[in-house]
C-alpha cells in the first residue's frame, strides 16, 4: 500500500551529517526599500478591439510559452529553449523589447492561465536577467494561480491592479518597490496597492525563493516524520472535502485551515512529466545537494515529449531518466514511455486514492479529485521543494460547491456537462476557487468524474473533488486496491461562498469552439453549421480510459450496423488511450460489441491506435494539427496554437467526436440515426 514516507537518508549519510542551510536569509538588500525597479510599460493590446483601447485578457502559458519550447536538453542549459520561445507567436519581437527597458509586462484579466509550465516565467524572468534588468508582471484580476506562485517561488515581481492596467499607456514609465510592493506610473503620476500576497508568500518572495527556503528547511524536514491526524467530528462538521484533507496533512499542527492561510502541507505524491522533470531535478539538487536523500514521494512519466522522434526530446527524457536511476525510481512510480498518462496510469497503479493530497507539476493533476483526493497543479519547483521536504507550501482558496441534480440525459457524459459547465461560469470561470462537487443521486462514473475534475484545470479552479461515496469505492474495489484513508464526507455546516445546483436534466451533447472550452454550444446547433475538419482525435488525460473508448466504440458499431460503416477518406480518424493498459485492453473482445474489441471497431472504420501520451493535445507529434487544419477532438484545451501552430480545436465527448467522424461533419450520434438506448450505449 503506497503511504506517506519519513525522509530516507543516501547510504552512508547519517542525521547527523545533514548540515543546516548556510544560504542567506534574505535574497533583498538591507537598503532594499531605496532600490526601486524601474522601466517602460510593455502592453499587450486586445487587437479585436481598435484604437489599442483593451488589454488583452487571457494570455494563456500556452502562448506564453509554446510546447516545443519547453524543452531542456541538460540540467546545465535548462532556460536556454524557455528564454527563445517566450511569447514566440504572440509578440516576437518579446524578447529585443525587453532588453531595450521594456520590462513592465501589461496585460488584462486571468493572465498566465492554464499549464503548470514553470518554463513560461523563469523564461521571462530570464530575458531580463540576462542583460542585468528586472521584470515586472502587471496584471488584472485572477492571474493565473500556478503562474503566480512559481513567480514567487523564482523572484519574478507580479502585481495585480486592474487600476494599473487601466491606466497603463505604451512607453510609460514605471516603478516598483521590492519593499512595500507598491507600484508607480511616473508618467501618470498615479500610485498603485496591488492585491496583497499572504504574509508567508510575501516572506518566501523577500527571503530567496523556494530554494533558500527549501534549503532553511531542508534539515527539520529530515528529522521529523510526517503525521496524518484526521479532523474529529465536531470540527470536521464545518469543513469542506478539500478543508478536512489539508488539515489532516498539515506540517504544523496548530496551523489554520481558512482561505487565504499559507501552510506546509505533506504531500502523499509528487508525480512530474517528462517535460516538467527537468526543472524539478534541478531544484532538488539546488535544495539538498543531490546526494543526501532520496527524493520524497516523488513519481515521474514520460507521456509529454516521448514519442516526437526528436533528439532534443529524447535528451530531455533522458534526465529523467538518470535520475529516476540515480534515486532507484522504478515502476510503479516511473512510468516508461507507453505507460501511459499520468493521470491515468498513477490511479490505475493504486498510487491515488481518497483522502491522498498530490500536488502534480501538471495543472491536469486536478483530475486526483475524481478519486476523493485533492489534487492540485503546482510547478517545477514547487515539485522539487517536495521531493527535498515532504511537503509542499499551499494557501488555502475559497470554496465553491456544485450539487448535480436532475436526469442525465441521451448521449450525455462528463465532458457534455464540465464543457456547459464552462458555459455557464463564463468569463470568470471558478475564480480560483476549490470546487466541492456532489453527485446527489450517484449518476456519474468515474470515467465522467475525471473527465470533470481534470478540465478543473480550464476552469480556473484551485482544485475539484468528488468525496468518496460507493461509486468511489466500486472503482477501487474492482481492482483490489486498498484504501489508507478513512471515508470522509463535506461538513454539513462548511461554508461556501458560492453554492450552485447544476440540473443536469437541462444538458446535451456539447461542442466547444476555438478558442476557448468555455465557448461551448449544443451540439445539435453546430450541426446544423456542417462544420468540416481534417482530424478526429479521441483519448487524452481527460477522456481516454476503456469506457471512454467504448462509449466511442458502440456508436461506431451501431452506425456500422445502419449502413454507415467507415469515416471518409478526408478525415484521419486516430485515438490514444489513456494507459498503455488501456491500450492493451482495448485489444480484448468484449460482449457489448458482439465480442470485437474497440479497436478493432475503430480500425475498421478506418481509424489508428496510437501509444499513450499526451503529444497531440498540446501540438506535438505528427499528429498535432498543421496550419489551417481543423480537428475535433476529446482533449481539453482549444487555445490558440495548443493543438498545433495554426491549427484550430474544437471539444467534444469521444460519442460525439465519433458520430462526428463518421458524419465527416461536427454532429451528435442523434444526426447519423442513432437513438438513445441506455442498455445499448450507457457506459
Amino acid at each position: 500500500m503506497h503511504t506517506i514516507q519519513p525522509a530516507r537518508l543516501k547510504p552512508g549519510v547519517s542525521p547527523d551529517s545533514v548540515a543546516a542551510s548556510t544560504s542567506p536569509t534574505s535574497s533583498i538588500s538591507a537598503d532594499a526599500s531605496s532600490v526601486l525597479i524601474r522601466g517602460r510599460a510593455l502592453i499587450f493590446w486586445d487587437l479585436k478591439v481598435p484604437g489599442k483601447k483593451k488589454k488583452l485578457d487571457a494570455i494563456d502559458t500556452d502562448q506564453i510559452t509554446p510546447a516545443a519550447d519547453c524543452v531542456s536538453e541538460s540540467l546545465d542549459t535548462l532556460d536556454e529553449r524557455w528564454k527563445a520561445g517566450s511569447f514566440r507567436y504572440l509578440m516576437p519581437d518579446f524578447r529585443a523589447r525587453v532588453h531595450r527597458g521594456e520590462t513592465f509586462v501589461v496585460a488584462g484579466d486571468r493572465f498566465a492561465i492554464g499549464s503548470s509550465r514553470e518554463m513560461s516565467p523563469a523564461g521571462l524572468k530570464a530575458i531580463a536577467d540576462e542583460v542585468g534588468l528586472e521584470m515586472v508582471i502587471v496584471c488584472g484580476h485572477n492571474m493565473g494561480d500556478i503562474f503566480r506562485r512559481n513567480a514567487l517561488n523564482l523572484g519574478l515581481q507580479v502585481v495585480q491592479s486592474p487600476e494599473a492596467v487601466a491606466d497603463a499607456k505604451d512607453g510609460d514609465e514605471l516603478s516598483f518597490d521590492p519593499e512595500s510592493r507598491r507600484l508607480t506610473n511616473q508618467t501618470r503620476g498615479k500610485t498603485y496597492e496591488p492585491v496583497k500576497l499572504t504574509p508567508k508568500e510575501d516572506e518566501i518572495r523577500r527571503t530567496g525563493g523556494i530554494v533558500a527556503a527549501g534549503r532553511r528547511e531542508f534539515k527539520a524536514s529530515v528529522d521529523v516524520s510526517p503525521c496524518i491526524e484526521w479532523a474529529d467530528p465536531d470540527r470536521a462538521r464545518r469543513m469542506t472535502s478539500t478543508e478536512q484533507i489539508i488539515w489532516a496533512h498539515r506540517v504544523d499542527k496548530s496551523a489554520e485551515v481558512a482561505p487565504g492561510a499559507t501552510l506546509r502541507v505533506y504531500a502523499d505524491l509528487l508525480p512530474a512529466s517528462d517535460g516538467t522533470a527537468p526543472f524539478s531535478i534541478h531544484t532538488f539538487n539546488q535544495i539538498t545537494g543531490g546526494q543526501i536523500v532520496f527524493p520524497r514521494q516523488a513519481a515521474i512519466a514520460n507521456d509529454h515529449f516521448v514519442f516526437t522522434g526528436k533528439p532534443d526530446d529524447n535528451k530531455q527524457t533522458a534526465i529523467g531518466r538518470e535520475f529516476a536511476r540515480l534515486h532507484g525510481i522504478e515502476k510503479p512510480y516511473y512510468a516508461t514511455p507507453g505507460d501511459g498518462i499520468f493521470h491515468f496510469y498513477f490511479p490505475e497503479q493504486a498510487l491515488v486514492t481518497p483522502g491522498q493530497f498530490i500536488p502534480g507539476a501538471d495543472s491536469h493533476s486536478r483530475a486526483y479529485g475524481a478519486y476523493g483526493a485533492v489534487g492540485i497543479g503546482v510547478g517545477s519547483t514547487t515539485l522539487g521543494f517536495g521531493w527535498s521536504t515532504g511537503y509542499i507550501y499551499f494557501t488555502a482558496a475559497k470554496a465553491r460547491r456544485v450539487v448535480f441534480s436532475g436526469k442525465l440525459q441521451s448521449w450525455v457524459s462528463g465532458k457534455d456537462i464540465v464543457l456547459e459547465l464552462l458555459r455557464r461560469w463564463g468569463e470568470r470561470q471558478a475564480q480560483g476557487m476549490s470546487v466541492e462537487f456532489v453527485d446527489r443521486d450517484r449518476q456519474l462514473p468515474m470515467p465522467f468524474r475525471n473527465t470533470v475534475a481534470n478540465m478543473m484545470a480550464e476552469a480556473e479552479a484551485q482544485n475539484g473533488i468528488f468525496a468518496r461515496d460507493e461509486i468511489t469505492d466500486a472503482w477501487f474495489a474492482g481492482r483490489g486496491i486498498a484504501l489508507p484513508y478513512p471515508p470522509l464526507l463535506p461538513g454539513t455546516d462548511a461554508r461556501f461562498e458560492i453554492d450552485e445546483t447544476f440540473d443536469l436534466t437541462a444538458v446535451g451533447p456539447m461542442i466547444a469552439k476555438p478558442f476557448s472550452p468555455g465557448n461551448a454550444f449544443a451540439a445539435d446547433e453546430v450541426a446544423r453549421q456542417h462544420l468540416t475538419f481534417d482530424k478526429a482525435l479521441i483519448g487524452s488525460c481527460t477522456n481516454g480510459s476503456y469506457d471512454d473508448l467504448l462509449g466511442a466504440a458502440l456508436v461506431i458499431r451501431a452506425a456500422r450496423e445502419a449502413g454507415l460503416k467507415s469515416v471518409p477518406k478526408s478525415v484521419r480518424f486516430v485515438v490514444f488511450p489513456g494507459s498503455g493498459t488501456v491500450r492493451r485492453q482495448i485489444e480484448h473482445p468484449d460482449p457489448r460489441l458482439g465480442n470485437e474489441s474497440i479497436a478493432d471497431v475503430f480500425r475498421a472504420a478506418g481509424g489508428e491506435i496510437r501509444q499513450s501520451w499526451c503529444g497531440p493535445c498540446f501540438g506535438q507529434g505528427d499528429d498535432s494539427l498543421k496550419p489551417g487544419e481543423r480537428a475535433i477532438t476529446s482533449f481539453n484545451r482549444n487555445w490558440q496554437n495548443r493543438m498545433g501552430v495554426g491549427g484550430e480545436g474544437y471539444l467534444a465527448s469521444p460519442a460525439v467526436v465519433a458520430s462526428s467522424a463518421l458524419a465527416g461533419y461536427m454532429a451528435p450520434p442523434s444526426e447519423i440515426g442513432l437513438h438513445w438506448d441506455a442498455e445499448r450505449f450507457a457506459v
